[in-house]
């Protein structure tokens, strides 16, 4: 530097003009930077100095922005951005106190102690920054600028009672937006401005404001660093903030650097308070009001000399405590919890093993976490971004690419998009490092498009939100006593007079304002006004539209379509329920009793068509006596009954009446009697609907997904639930009725008493394995006692045996279940020796578990009061007539085993014997009458 080199710190209030001056100096020189805090402050600089000096010769720098002209004289920054070593011949650098800040102020400490211009030098911000800059810059100059207005304390307001012109400041997310949700109800509407706006979204929300269509604006502390606006009044909706670890207090020169930007130019401002703020202390206000604060003792700092021979070193460098009393060491800053997490991972140590790879590791440390996510998951995208700089040179194109179509989407709410805007960061930053990606300029430019894209989507949402045009249309045409025009899309979207005001939900309207008080009254009444015709015309159409379109929900709601139309109540027949619309009171009573007649001709005709074989059979005039009765039960249990609960009706009935109900479709099961048509999905869902109607729940069990053989058993739900869903409890699952008796089917040719084995079929048909399956037969009154047994493997064949020749000793024989039973091969003493020497040699036998079954009494509820087990209900007794009529015989005992536990499975003989003494005939067989029949007749 030259010995006429200047070094200024231009210090004051807000609303001095500072940043004006700073533009002014800078454009007297030949080159010039100035470094600003924020990138919409910085965009804004930008955009004033290329109107007055064209485009060609100012430069934009930012992390995620790069404009840089060829020609370029004039570098607008963000102070982390400022390019070093340039040599330019003026250098600025804003809001200078934040050098104090915990997070940011090492960087800016950095700029006031290194940055300098060849002819001039300028340090702006605030006059509590005098004595730390004298006491680092002793040869600084200092000048002083006065507020060019007057700022005003006025106290706490609600926010029903602020002026227009009014900036009110939240402190998060969540207070910005439920402010400017309740401007939107109160006042028409407000714009909103955070600093984790892009510059094009913030500048599209600014222009609302500005051009007057919004008189409130609702922000963050954002617009403390140097937003210019015609803001008139500035109110505080918190005094606190949390500053990324806790929540603490804001300072009275914090406040006051928000306060500042009421009053612009030569017209006075005024601050205060609103909402749920205290308020603020007098001595603070009165502190504010005339620029008078507590100087800065202390700067923060960090060591700007980095030793990049290992990761080691450039930790202790970054760890290196300052030797000024003003300075104090900065806290951990994110790129250097960045680097230690990093650091830990053995792979990046094995490749940062040089300077160049530890400096490298070092700029992709310093990557910003836009996306504010966990410091993990930030850390494992900069490892992918470092692995692949350090292998390539460079970020591969098809990574990146998948990275950007990902967020490249304008669909979903505020905070969605406002979530891509801030992924599109990161690579928006990466794309702005020179020589990280293959085609520079290309992902500049994608990045920056779909950053656009996102911006605009986003300013449409918020401004979709947070400013409300149809309440003026809407009041203004009420006030006329016009006709109101109202129109309604495809989706049910209303609108009145072109303005959207709620949705059309079947037969209720639903309001889109959350308004209150008379404002949401005077908007029902205009939306209900208009939406009369609309009612009736609806109406029409449902009464004709076809079944297909309407159904029930499994909790008893009537639905058309996706819309809910109505809701099942319980009747005087559980068959018939009644029907209660979902029909505004505004529609009309016309409306409502056409809807109602549509609803109750559907849920007839869908009762009658499930239910056919059911209202049948109680409607069928021949059934007399006992079988009526019969008829009766079913009919109250919709077509399923436990055996159990009616053994002695069951028992009662005589073959006549048994054959016609079987004619309805009635099967006697084992352990159930139902009707199998009414097990289907259809039928099923709509029983457990109606019963649970007729037996008042509040809450309706719902049908199984359909096709399942078994489901859990959940001990909190009930038996009968299960029932009328059509399984049946045992065990640790529930077992499809209908399979249920087929496997009662196969288990009569079983020997129960003796023990048995389960076959394939009966696995099968259960799809279980053979745990599962023991535990279902214990649930049904079976046990189980587990067993192993030496796995039989095949006999080699012998040597020069012809594969298709068989000896009657091994020859297959045909199973009743359908398997091949191969006997085993007697082999011969001398051959047994061989085997028992090669088993001898071969060590353990491979062994395999296997279950047997006998009958165990009561387990299922099998009992009939405290006797033994009921013979109808107990495997291998009786009732086999009830089970398809495959076997003829009431009272048979269980065939006994033959070869291999399957019986005489070999060739019949017959032979004469002593007549035996008849026995009675089994009302349960379905063949006996007619057996008996044909006895009589012989």
């Amino acid at each position: 530097m030259g010995m006429n080199t200047r070094i200024a710190a231009v210090l004051g209030p807000t609303n001095t003009g500072k940043t004006t001056y700073a533009i002014e100096r800078m454009l007297g020189y030949r080159t010039g930077v100035i470094g600003l805090p924020l990138r919409l402050l910085a965009r804004e600089v930008y955009d004033k100095i290329v109107d007055l000096r064209g485009p060609s010769v100012v430069a934009l720098v930012t992390g995620e922005e790069r404009i840089v002209p060829p020609r370029a004289k004039y570098w607008i920054c963000t102070v982390e951005a400022m390019p070093e070593g340039m040599g330019a011949d003026f250098v600025a650098v804003d809001e200078i106190q934040l050098c104090a800040d915990p997070e940011r102020g090492h960087v800016f400490t950095d700029r006031l102690m290194r940055m300098r211009g060849t002819h001039e030098t300028l340090l702006l911000g605030a006059d509590t920054m005098r004595d730390p800059i004298k006491a680092l810059i002793p040869d600084v100059e200092f000048v002083r600028r006065e507020r060019m207005s007057q700022l005003v304390y006025t106290g706490s307001k609600k926010i029903s009672r602020l002026q227009p012109r009014t900036a009110i400041v939240g402190f998060s997310v969540d207070n910005v937006y439920a402010i400017a949700e309740l401007l939107k109800r109160q006042k028409g509407g407000a714009a909103v401005v955070m600093g984790a706006l892009s510059p094009r979204t913030r500048n599209a929300q600014v222009a609302l404001y500005q051009n007057r269509e919004v008189d409130f604006l609702v922000a963050t502390d954002a617009i403390g660093m140097g937003l210019n606006l015609d803001i008139d009044h500035v109110a505080f909706s918190a005094l606190t903030k949390f500053d990324g670890r806790r929540m603490r207090p804001l300072q009275p020169n914090e406040l006051a650097q928000i306060a500042g930007r009421a009053g612009r130019g030569m017209s006075d401002g005024t601050f205060g308070v609103t909402g749920e703020a205290g308020p603020i202390p007098e001595d603070w206000a009165e502190a504010i009001c005339n620029h008078q604060f507590t100087p800065l003792k202390k700067l923060n700092w960090r060591n700007p000399n980095l030793r990049f021979g290992s990761i080691d070193a450039l930790e202790a460098s970054l760890d290196q405590a300052p030797n000024d009393e003003i300075l104090i060491k900065a806290r951990e800053a994110d790129d250097l919890r960045a680097l230690r997490n990093l650091a830990s991972e053995a792979e990046i140590r094995a490749r940062a093993s040089d300077g160049k790879s530890v400096q490298l590791l070092w700029d992709v440390c310093r990557i910003p976490d836009f996306r504010g996510i966990s410091p993990n998951e930030h850390a494992g995208l900069l490892q992918l971004i470092y692995q692949h700089l350090h292998e390539a040179g460079h970020v591969p194109d098809e990574f990146v690419a998948r990275q950007i179509n990902r967020i490249d989407r304008t669909d979903g709410d505020i905070d969605t998009l406002s979530k891509r805007l801030a992924y599109i960061r990161t690579w928006t930053y990466v794309a702005q490092r020179k020589g990280w990606l293959r085609d520079e300029d290309h992902w500049r430019g994608a990045t920056r498009k779909v950053e656009d894209s996102l911006s605009d989507a986003l300013h449409q949402r918020l401004t979709q939100r947070f400013v409300d045009r149809r309440t003026s249309v809407l009041l203004r045409r009420l006030k006329q006593k016009e006709a109101l025009l109202a129109e309604v899309n495809d989706q049910g979207e209303v609108t009145v007079e072109g303005e959207f005001v709620g949705k059309l939900e079947g037969f209720r309207f639903r309001q889109d304002k959350d308004a209150t008080g008379q404002e949401a009254k005077t908007l029902r009444q205009a939306s209900l006004q208009a939406l009369t015709p609309h009612f009736h015309l609806r109406a029409d159409r449902f009464y004709n539209a076809p079944d297909s379109e309407i159904d029930f929900t499994e909790q008893g709601g009537l639905m058309w379509g996706d819309q809910a139309v109505g809701k099942l109540a319980k009747g005087d027949d559980p068959l018939k329920p009644r029907v209660v619309v979902f029909v505004d009171d505004e529609a009309g009573a016309d409306v409502a009793q056409k809807v109602e007649r549509r609803l109750q001709h559907f849920m007839d005709r869908k009762i009658a068509a499930l239910f056919e074989p059911l209202i049948k059979m109680r409607d069928d005039e021949t059934l007399a006596g006992l079988a009526r009765g019969f008829a009766f039960q079913l009919v109250e249990a919709m077509g399923i009954v436990q055996r159990s609960d009616v053994a002695d009706d069951v028992k009662a009935l005589d073959q006549d009446a048994r054959g016609t109900l079987r004619k309805h479709g009635v099967r006697f099961g084992q352990y159930t009697i139902f009707m199998p048509l009414l097990l289907k999905p259809a039928p099923t869902r709509l029983r457990l609907v109606l019963w649970s109607l007729a037996n008042d729940l509040q809450e309706f069990p719902e049908a199984p997904p359909p096709g399942l053989v078994t489901v859990p058993n959940v001990e909190d739900v009930p038996a009968r639930h299960y029932a009328l869903a059509g399984y049946r409890k045992a065990g640790a699952r529930a077992i499809r009725i209908d399979m249920l008796e087929r496997l009662a089917d196969m288990l009569r040719t079983e020997d129960s008493r003796g023990g048995f084995e389960a076959k394939a079929d009966m696995l099968s048909i259960t799809g279980m394995t053979l745990e599962q399956f023991s535990d279902l037969m214990e649930g049904l009154g079976y046990k189980a006692e587990k067993g192993e047994r030496a796995k039989v493997k095949p006999a080699p064949i012998a040597e020069g045996a012809a594969e298709d020749e068989t000896t009657p000793e091994t020859a297959a024989e045909p199973s009743e279940d359908g398997e091949t039973l191969v006997a085993e091969a007697k082999a011969e003493p001398a051959e047994a020796e061989v085997v028992e020497a090669d088993a001898a040699e071969a060590g353990e036998p491979e062994m395999e578990v296997f279950y047997t079954f006998t009958w165990g009494g009561n387990r299922g509820g099998q009992r009939r009061g405290g006797g033994k087990p009921r013979r109808d209900a107990r495997p291998g007794g009786g009732n086999r007539g009830d089970n398809r009529g495959e076997r003829k015989g009431g009272k048979g005992k269980p065939r006994g085993k033959g070869p291999k536990g399957g019986g005489d499975r070999g060739a019949k003989s017959f032979q004469s014997r002593p007549p035996k003494k008849e026995k009675a005939i089994d009302p349960d067989n379905p063949f006996a009458a007619a057996l008996m029949g044909l006895k009589d007749k012989g």
